[in-house]
Order: C-alpha cells, then sequence, then structure tokens
C-alpha cells in the first residue's frame, strides 16, 4: 500500500470516527434534555429566563467536549479496522468503519464506567439517574486486580496489532505513513503523561539559616472532633493525626461560632465572630463578601510570607472571599448560579465526569472537575506537596492551606474507604454514598426525614471511611515534609470548619442544632517549632482564637480587628483562662425534626434564595428575610462545664441549661434548678446576641 493510498484510509477512517461521535452527541445530549435536572436550588422562571442564553450556551460547550471525547474513544477502533485492511489487503467499507468505531467507543466507556465504579463511585452518584443498586452485581465483580489487567490486556493487544499494522506498511514501502502513526501515537502518549499521569514532587531543598517558620493548615468539611483517635474513638482512624498530637498539642473543646463553611472559615481566619464580619451563612452577596477584617492569610503576605490554598468544591469561599491568599487553586463559587448551570444535565455531565478527573478537566472544565459530592482527596494530597515543593524554591517563608471535601455528606469515600467498615452484606440505597442526595428537592425533604428514613449504621461506616481517608492524605503529606526536612520549621496545623450531626438530637446535617457539640465543635491538632509535645487543652477554647494564636507563634502581632485571643502562653504550659464559647444555628433547608412548637421560622430555602446581581450570578438571601433569618437562630453559650441553649418563639424564648461534665449528651435541662447560673449565663449570652 502506497503512501497516498494510506492517507486516503486514514482519512475515511477519521471522518468515520468523527462521525460516530456526533450521532453519539446528539443522542447523548437528547437525552440528557429529555431528563434535563440541574445541580443547585432551581429559581423562579423569571431568573432562570434571563439565564437561558447562559443554559444554551454551557449546555453547547459540554456538547462540544463529549464531542471530542466521544471521537477520542472511538479513534481507536478505526485505527484497527483500519490496520486491518493493512494487513489483510481488504478494501475500506463504510459500515465496518462505522462498527469499529462505535464498538470502541462503547466499550472504552463501558471500561471507564466500570473502573469508576469500583474506584471513585461517587462520580457515578453524583450524575446518574438511576438507582446505584442497579449497578451492584456489576460491582461485585470488579477488583482493582480484574481493571489492570483488563487495561494491561487492552493496551497490549492494541499496540501489537498496530506493530503487526507498522511492519507491513514498511514492508509495502509506505514510510510516511509509519512516520506519522508513530508520531500521531507518542503525541498520545506525551499528552497522556503531562496533563493526565500526575507525578509525586521532589522534595524541597533545605530551609536557609534564620528563615521564619512555614505555617501549613490542613482541613477537612464537617471533620468531627470525636472521630480522632486521641478523642477516644472506638475505630482507629487517625494514626497519622494522632501521631502528629503526639508531637505537638490537640484543643479538645474547639468551637466554632457557626457550623456552616463560610462564616466559620472566616471567623478562623479572622479571629472575628461572626456578626462582626458580617456573614452568617453561605448565601451571601457580592457586596458581602468585601471583608473589613484582616485576615491571616493577608497579615502574613504583609509580612513576607508566600500564601497559597488548594482545595476541592468545599474550598471555593476561600476564592469567593478576599483573604489575601497571593496564590489560589480552588475552584469559583459553589454558590453561583451561572456556575451551576455550566455542570449542565445529568446524563452529559456523567459522560465527561467519568473521564475528566485529572488535570485536563481541571483546565478546561472546571465545573466538571469540581463537582460537588465527588472526592478529590488523593488528587488534592499529590496537588498539595506539588505546591509544597513550588513554595520551597523561594527562600521566603510560606503558609498554605489546603481544604478538603473528604468528609463532607455525601460521604462519597473512593476505593477501599467506603468498603473499610460498612457491612459486605448491605445492599441497600447508600453502599458508595448517602443517597438521595444530588436533587435539590430530595436534599431540602430529606433534612426534614427521621432518623427512621436512614440506612443510619451504613452512613456512619461511611463517614468513618472518608476519615480514614483524609487521615492517610495528611499522613503523605506529613511524609514529604518530614523527607524534606522541614518537620523542625514548620508549624502544622489540622483543622476543620464544622462537625455532624447524626441525629444525637432528632435531627442530621451541619449546624442544625444547637444542643449537641456534634456541629459546634471541631478537632483541632497543632504540632511544631516552640510547641512542647503532648500538650492537650481541655478546656474551652474557640476557632477565633487559632489566628491570634498562630500569629504569636510565628513572631507576629495580632490583628487590632481580632476578637480571639492567643492560647500560645497556654501551649506552653501557661494555665488556659476561662473561656465563653458562643454559637449559632445555620439557616434551615425545612422545618426540623425535634423544632419546639412555636419557633420563630422563615419562608423555605427556594423562597428565600435570590441573585442581587443577575450579572454575577451570587446566590443570596433576599434582603427582606435577612434580620428574620437572623432572629430565628438558635444561639448557645459553652462556658466551663456549663451550656446554655437559646431558642426564640414566636411568644418568647426557651432557655436549657446544661451541665456537660455529668450530661455530655445534653439529655437533662438544669434550668429551672439552676436559676441563677441560667440568668448568668443568658446575660452574657444577650451581650453576644446585641
Amino acid at each position: 500500500m502506497t503512501d497516498p493510498a494510506f492517507l486516503v484510509l486514514a482519512l475515511q477512517a477519521s471522518n468515520m470516527a468523527a462521525l460516530v461521535a456526533v450521532l453519539f452527541t446528539v443522542l447523548l445530549l437528547g437525552k440528557s434534555l429529555l431528563d434535563f435536572s440541574q445541580t443547585g436550588p432551581p429559581l423562579g422562571r423569571e431568573v432562570m429566563q434571563h439565564y437561558r442564553a447562559t443554559l444554551v450556551q454551557s449546555v453547547a460547550r459540554l456538547a462540544l467536549a463529549a464531542f471530542l471525547l466521544a471521537n477520542l474513544l472511538a479513534l481507536p477502533g478505526c485505527m484497527i479496522y483500519l490496520m486491518g485492511l493493512v494487513l489483510f489487503g481488504l478494501t475500506y467499507h463504510p459500515a465496518l468503519a462505522a462498527l469499529a468505531a462505535l464498538l470502541s467507543l462503547a466499550l472504552l466507556a463501558f471500561f471507564q464506567f466500570c473502573r469508576m465504579l469500583l474506584l471513585s463511585p461517587g462520580v457515578i452518584v453524583a450524575s446518574s439517574h438511576y438507582a446505584m443498586p442497579r449497578f451492584y452485581s456489576l460491582w461485585e465483580r470488579l477488583t482493582p486486580a480484574h481493571l489492570e489487567r483488563w487495561s494491561w490486556g487492552g493496551r497490549a493487544l492494541y499496540l501489537a496489532w498496530m506493530a503487526l499494522g507498522i511492519v507491513a506498511l514498511l514492508w509495502q514501502g509506505a514510510v510516511y505513513s509509519v512516520l506519522a502513526l508513530v508520531m500521531l501515537h507518542g503525541l498520545a502518549q506525551l499528552i497522556y503523561r503531562g496533563w493526565i499521569e500526575d507525578s509525586e514532587p521532589r522534595p524541597m531543598p533545605a530551609a536557609p539559616p534564620g528563615k521564619q517558620p512555614n505555617l501549613l493548615m490542613i482541613g477537612s468539611d464537617t471533620l468531627r472532633a470525636d472521630r480522632l483517635g486521641v478523642a477516644g474513638y472506638r475505630r482507629a482512624l487517625t494514626p497519622n493525626l494522632d501521631r502528629l498530637a503526639a508531637h505537638g498539642a490537640v484543643l479538645t473543646q474547639c468551637y466554632v461560632p457557626c457550623a456552616r463553611t463560610a462564616p466559620s472559615l472566616l471567623s478562623l481566619f479572622t479571629g472575628a465572630w461572626p456578626h462582626s464580619h458580617g456573614v452568617r451563612d453561605n448565601f451571601v452577596s457580592d457586596v458581602e463578601t468585601r471583608l473589613v477584617q484582616a485576615a491571616l492569610p493577608r497579615i502574613l503576605a504583609e509580612a513576607g510570607y508566600q500564601t497559597a490554598a488548594v482545595g476541592d468544591w468545599a474550598a471555593s469561599d476561600l476564592s469567593k472571599f478576599d483573604l489575601g491568599f497571593e496564590s489560589l487553586d480552588v475552584p469559583a463559587d459553589q454558590w453561583n448560579l451561572k456556575f451551576l448551570l455550566r455542570q449542565g444535565p445529568k446524563d452529559i455531565r456523567l459522560f465527561l465526569s467519568l473521564f475528566l478527573g485529572n488535570r485536563i478537566g481541571k483546565y478546561f472544565l472546571e465545573e466538571i472537575y469540581f463537582l460537588g459530592g465527588v472526592p478529590l482527596t488523593r488528587q488534592l494530597g499529590l496537588r498539595a506537596r506539588q505546591m509544597l515543593e513550588e513554595l520551597g524554591a523561594d527562600e521566603r517563608p510560606f503558609f498554605l492551606n489546603v481544604f478538603m471535601a473528604s468528609t463532607h455528606p455525601p460521604f462519597a469515600g473512593e476505593y477501599p474507604y467506603y468498603t473499610m467498615y460498612a457491612d459486605p452484606a448491605y445492599r441497600g440505597p447508600s453502599k458508595f454514598a448517602m443517597a438521595k442526595l444530588t436533587e435539590p428537592f430530595e436534599i431540602i425533604r430529606r433534612q426534614g426525614e427521621p432518623r427512621e428514613e436512614f440506612d443510619l449504621e451504613q452512613i456512619l461506616d461511611l463517614y468513618d471511611g472518608c476519615v480514614k481517608s483524609f487521615d492517610d492524605e495528611v499522613g503523605h503529606i506529613l511524609d514529604y515534609l518530614e523527607a524534606s526536612g522541614h518537620t523542625h520549621d514548620t508549624l502544622v496545623v489540622i483543622y476543620s470548619d464544622h462537625g455532624m450531626e447524626f441525629f444525637e438530637h432528632e435531627t442530621w446535617g451541619q449546624g442544625n442544632s444547637a444542643i449537641g457539640d456534634f456541629s459546634a465543635r471541631i478537632p483541632v491538632v497543632m504540632a511544631g517549632p516552640s510547641l512542647p509535645a503532648a500538650t492537650c487543652l481541655d478546656g474551652v477554647t474557640r476557632s477565633i482564637d487559632l489566628a491570634p494564636t498562630l500569629l504569636e507563634l510565628l513572631g507576629l502581632p495580632p490583628a487590632p480587628t481580632m476578637e480571639g485571643i492567643s492560647l500560645a502562653s497556654a501551649l506552653k504550659g501557661a494555665p488556659l483562662p476561662e473561656l465563653p464559647a458562643f454559637y449559632e444555628t445555620g439557616i434551615w433547608l425545612t422545618t426540623l425534626p425535634g423544632t419546639p412548637p412555636g419557633h420563630l421560622s422563615y419562608p423555605g430555602i427556594l423562597e428565600l434564595l435570590d441573585i442581587p446581581d443577575l450579572d454575577s450570578g451570587t446566590l443570596a438571601i433576599k434582603q427582606e428575610y435577612q434580620r428574620q433569618v437572623v432572629a430565628a437562630k438558635d444561639r448557645m453559650i459553652r462556658y466551663g462545664r456549663w451550656k446554655l441553649v437559646y431558642q426564640p418563639l414566636l411568644d418568647g424564648r426557651l432557655l436549657r441549661l446544661f451541665d456537660v461534665e455529668s450530661d455530655p449528651d445534653c439529655r437533662q435541662d438544669l434550668a429551672a434548678a439552676q436559676p441563677e447560673i441560667t440568668s448568668r449565663l443568658w446575660g452574657l449570652l444577650q451581650a453576644w446576641m446585641g
């Protein structure tokens, strides 16, 4: 076969691959629009009409990506068919070429589906229209060894077949065709190595003498304080966090002021209460994102530090609010309707998600890569180590904040973590992740359902697997730090934005109850230079105390706007002052089980939400409801052994007092028996609320 003849065949085959990809994309797009669903809350018709062009543009963009991906998947089949023509001297037949392209597309997509179903089923859970039990029989046949054998076997057969075809082309004198094929496959391999495969970074260079200490903060969204080994949990989930605690300090009673991500992170970094920085929940307008308080990243940057943050979809608030990070590797605001519309309907989103959990997806389709509910723990751990290598190349000290969604609902851990503690015989809907949390109305409805509607033991087992995955990734980061010789000059802090309630007080979720500590209390572990080993602060501390504490440990003064105090002296052996911890609930999605009769209320979340600036697309609470929402919040003060809980009623208030030392689960109300303590704590809480 001559070079011109082979070129004609190659063009015909590639055109057929493109045609098959077009037909596949049209069918996929039709199915997606027929069963249309969007991420995020549905809003009024007038609002959605404004974004009609945005939606069309977003779906068209995803369709183009689906076509390009389908074309790539169809090409290997056409190449196999093309080499068959060369080897056996057959004539080109369009129907056979189309069949080869279709089989290639179907087999490669099915293999990747199987791979995700085993290794990261959360990808499928997040975008599948179908109940996950449909896939259990397939999942039971999958193992990592099987996937590895199928992968290598398929590659070997393909390369062997291509090699035979290349030998035949050389024998027939089509040298340029062979060169083109080799270059094409070499280019594909370079793209794969450069854009899909990620390699471990080299150790950081040694720090110059006299350099100020670095600061490394690693957080996991919704990590409960009671899951740490040092807290006495029944399962050994956190050996790496426990090892860090043995070399440093643990704050066992650290409270956040609001168990929602945005207000909690802002209070942690600014050292100020939510009513001071103005962010009381996750839904705030663009105007409210402009902070007046100086935040830890900005203070450190002004002191000569490199400041950077990396994170997955849970870390979008680090870019939404200007905290002063010089380098940000986090997604755009997840509470933005334009970003949510860009994620498209489920079917096309699922197809793209199977293949784009890599740097290509992150660069070209950020909204698919950072899809809510899809874990990126391993990718983020690797990115954190790569960022450490980049920061270590500069002689200046660095502050790196890593924030993961490892332990966030729906607890869709990667393999093998979702299998580690779960019952192998479980066949319910929550095998891979907490079920029925992918549609807006499902999430709202689930929030109001009683405990009996949940496979709670399975969900708790999934959660524990997520905690284990976070701890393992922290271990990899700490090992890299140690291999680089930077453990002696880096202050490491492990933290969370809030915990999680699992029906301890009749409801589940984050920031819904002020009675228990399971949302309000977070784990804090820190170790590094100037901190003595095996230190434990068992008294009450607040997340607003962390920023001034870290600044003092780094030799810098706190900002005047910080309302927390430094705990540095207590960490080094001085007595811990008795501090009051204050807390308020977040916005309720619906009426919760256990809500007392006559509780102050407000409309449902869908009626509350609005987009003040249609050009930006940021979701916010309607201005006319903001005071009502704040007034309806439950509040809590923890002071010493006592906890007072306030719930606003239409005709007054409900105050409940608990002795946390004798009644840690807060079951026995002592308000009537201890009127003096109740009155004193109520005065402090009123002053804070005011």
